[in-house]
Order: C-alpha cells, then sequence, then structure tokens
C-alpha cells in the first residue's frame, strides 16, 4: 500500500464525513482523549481511558447518584445452557503453551482491585493490553479464540465484532498505518477456570471493540460491552477485502424511528439539547463508578407503540449476547418499564447526527456520534461530530457489571 493510494482512501473518507457531519463545530476534544479514571464521569470526550492514573476507586457501580439499589440481582437458573461458551473457552486455553496461559489467565475476584483485570480495558488504540493478541496466536489459536466469541454471542453480536475488527484494519488502510490499526490487535484474556458451575469469564479488549462476559452456572452478564468504528463504511475507494462493510444501520434507523414517533410535547421532554456540538457519552473506560442521573422520558408516558419502538432498540444493544440469555435480559429490563428513560440530544431528520441513552436500574445503553478520532485526524477533518465515527457502550448498573454483584453473593453464600 503506497502513501499515495491511502492518501486517496483519507481524501474521499473526508469528503464523506463533510456529507455526514454536523453543521456545528464541535466544542470537544478528540474522540480518543482522556476520560477521568473511576468514579468522575464529568468530562472527557467519548471513550478514552487515562492510562496514567489505572483504577482509583474500589469498584462501586454505575449508580444515578452513588448509592447502589440493593437486591436487585440474584443467583438464579435461567435454563439457558452456557455449555458451548465452558468448551470453547477450555479449548482454546489448551491450545496455549504453559507460557502463554500464564500471560492469559486472571483471578475473578482479585484481592487488590487496582489489579482487576475485568476493570482494565480501554477502547483507545494505544493503551497497553494484557493477554494475548489475536496477531500473536497461531492460525488454530485464533480460529479457537473466535469461537469463544462464537459461543457466547448471537450471530448478529458477531457480526458486529468481526465488522468492527476489519474496519479497524480498513482505517488503518485509510491512513497508511496498518501497524497501529488492524484486525490482529485485539487481547483476550479468562478470569478464573471456565466452569459450568464456579464463577468465570473472559475478555476481548482492543480499538473499539470490548467485551467483558461473566458466566456463573448459566447466568451470563456481558457488561461492560463497547462497540464503535471510524469509519463506519468501507466504500471510500480503496480496494480491500472489506469493501462494502458498514456498522450499526439498524442502530440507526431504529433510533430515528424512536425519536420521531414522539410528538412534539413528548420530544421537548426526551431532547435535551438539540444541538449535537461535541462527544457526549459518559460510562466510558475507567468510569466504572459514574453517577449518572435519569433525563429524558420515562417509559411509562409512552404509548403501545412508542414503547414497542423503545423495546426494539434496547434490543439492538442487548441482543449482542447470545438469543437465550438476551431474551432473559429484555424479561428483566420490561420489569422495569416503570424507571426506564430516554434521552436524546440532535436533530430528529434521518441524516441528523445524535446521541441517545436508555438507562433504567438493570440497563444502561449509549450511543454516539462522535468528533473524528484518529483516522479522521489523519485526513484533516475539522473537529464535528459526524455519523463517520460511533461510540456505543452498554452496562449493568447497581453494582452487576462484570457479573460482580453476581459473583458477590456466590461468594456469601459459597462460604
Amino acid at each position: 500500500m503506497t502513501r499515495l493510494f491511502a492518501a486517496t482512501g483519507a481524501v474521499a473518507f473526508s469528503s464523506m464525513l463533510v456529507a455526514c457531519g454536523s453543521d456545528t463545530a464541535a466544542t470537544g476534544g478528540s474522540a480518543e482523549g482522556g476520560t477521568p479514571p473511576s468514579g468522575d464521569a464529568s468530562g472527557g470526550p467519548g471513550g478514552g481511558a487515562d492510562m496514567s492514573e489505572g483504577i482509583t476507586d474500589e469498584f462501586v457501580g454505575l449508580t444515578t447518584d452513588g448509592t447502589v439499589i440493593e437486591d436487585l440481582y440474584s443467583i438464579a437458573s435461567t435454563g439457558v445452557s452456557t455449555d458451548g461458551v465452558v468448551a470453547a473457552a477450555t479449548a482454546w486455553l489448551a491450545s496455549l503453551s504453559s507460557d502463554q496461559q500464564s500471560e492469559v489467565v486472571f483471578d475473578v475476584d482479585p484481592s487488590d482491585y487496582t489489579q482487576d483485570e475485568w476493570r482494565l480495558w480501554s477502547n483507545v488504540d494505544g493503551y497497553q493490553r494484557q493477554g494475548i493478541s489475536i496477531a500473536d496466536m497461531t492460525d488454530e489459536q485464533a480460529s479457537l479464540a473466535i469461537a469463544i466469541l462464537e459461543a457466547g454471542m448471537s450471530a448478529r453480536g458477531l457480526e458486529n465484532a468481526e465488522k468492527i475488527r476489519h474496519l479497524n484494519e480498513y482505517a488503518g488502510i485509510l491512513i497508511d498505518n496498518t501497524n497501529q490499526f488492524n484486525e490482529g490487535l485485539y487481547w483476550f484474556t479468562i478470569m478464573g477456570t471456565p466452569s459450568s458451575t464456579d464463577p468465570w469469564g473472559w475478555q476481548i479488549d482492543g480499538h473499539h471493540l470490548v467485551i467483558n462476559y461473566f458466566v456463573l452456572g448459566d447466568q451470563v452478564v456481558m457488561t461492560p460491552t463497547f462497540m464503535g468504528s471510524e469509519p463506519m463504511q468501507a466504500n471510500f475507494g480503496i480496494d480491500s477485502d472489506y469493501e462494502g462493510i458498514t456498522l450499526f444501520d439498524e442502530e440507526f434507523e431504529a433510533a430515528i424511528d424512536m425519536i420521531t414517533s414522539l410528538d412534539s410535547d413528548q420530544q421537548s421532554v426526551a431532547i435535551t439539547n438539540s444541538e449535537k456540538t461535541k462527544d457526549d457519552i459518559i460510562a466510558v473506560a475507567f468510569a466504572d463508578n459514574a453517577e449518572v442521573a435519569y433525563e429524558g422520558i420515562v417509559a411509562t408516558d409512552l404509548t403501545d407503540d412508542q414503547l414497542e419502538k423503545l423495546w426494539t432498540l434496547t434490543g439492538l444493544f442487548v441482543g449482542n449476547v447470545d438469543d437465550g440469555h438476551a431474551e432473559v435480559k429484555m424479561a428483566e429490563v420490561k420489569d422495569h418499564v416503570d424507571e426506564t428513560y430516554f434521552c436524546w440530544i440532535g436533530g430528529t431528520d434521518s441524516d441528523s447526527v445524535f446521541y441517545f441513552r436508555i438507562q433504567s436500574p438493570v440497563i444502561y445503553i449509549e450511543f454516539d456520534c462522535e468528533t473524528p478520532g484518529p483516522v479522521g485526524q489523519g485526513a484533516d477533518m475539522a473537529d464535528e461530530v459526524s455519523r463517520q465515527h460511533v461510540h456505543c457502550i452498554v452496562r449493568t448498573p447497581n453494582g452487576n457489571d462484570y457479573g460482580k454483584a453476581l459473583l458477590a453473593l456466590h461468594l456469601a453464600l459459597d462460604h
């Protein structure tokens, strides 16, 4: 790939960003900039981590005001087997050498919270990660690692994860930097020992893709899950294997469908700011203890049709986990309909840039159109929000990210 060829792609990308961007100059910083560490969600654009700070607070979990709502989660059979993901993780570990195993296996419940591998993840491309990357695996090991995703995620969730990795490689082609941006720079770790009875989990950690997957018996918690991309399409005149890939088409469509279903009075409550000028995502890396007050319209103020649209939108994010556990989670979400809030920043046209949040005691979803990151900056784009850079996060509030509430219950009962 010559620099001339890569530059041609960057020019095409610049043109696309101009077409998709907002009309207002952004006031935020770089979309890969520094979000404060745990417990402080007050600043910082879209999804970076303060890599020099590490974990500064013991885990509490995302709340509205710093107070965890008790008794939301319990150990109970879901009836949805986890045998497949246990077998997949066991097979991958068996394919590793003893030295490699020592690099990838961590304590599921470390005594020192500052060394909790669950929480040591980041969206930024330059973060120093643990475990073994796909790029450093043999072909067999890489196939077995991807099989863990296949076993734990839905077909659509796996497709989203693969698209993100492919678009990361495509981004590297666009800016002539595939050493830093490619589909192999995603690290796998295992917490605990894969088991059908004891708590354990796995994590994949890389640029624009982070999945934390906790397992206890047949219960699963797949949060925090961070997904995003820049660009969002592989169609900028670069000849590659990934030409034509697009990400989050359904999410964009369902979000606009949701906000436009509201009447003017409802929109006046749901829309907290009609101008989308900066990165607005809050609960990103190193913000496990973020305090985010409810905003927007409560789900009980929606019509039946509008509520169904809200559940459809929610399901697109919950549905990245395997189908059985997604169904279990959606039932839990719907049980809290009277405490579910939907808020919006930005326009409501079919091509608008926007941010939205869906929040209740048991679910937290943010979706954010961002200012340029490394690719847009490499193409000398103006600092404006566009649909060509998106970050989204899914969390389980009130202490159950990483399955920690379930883990605490298990340890209390077990001992």
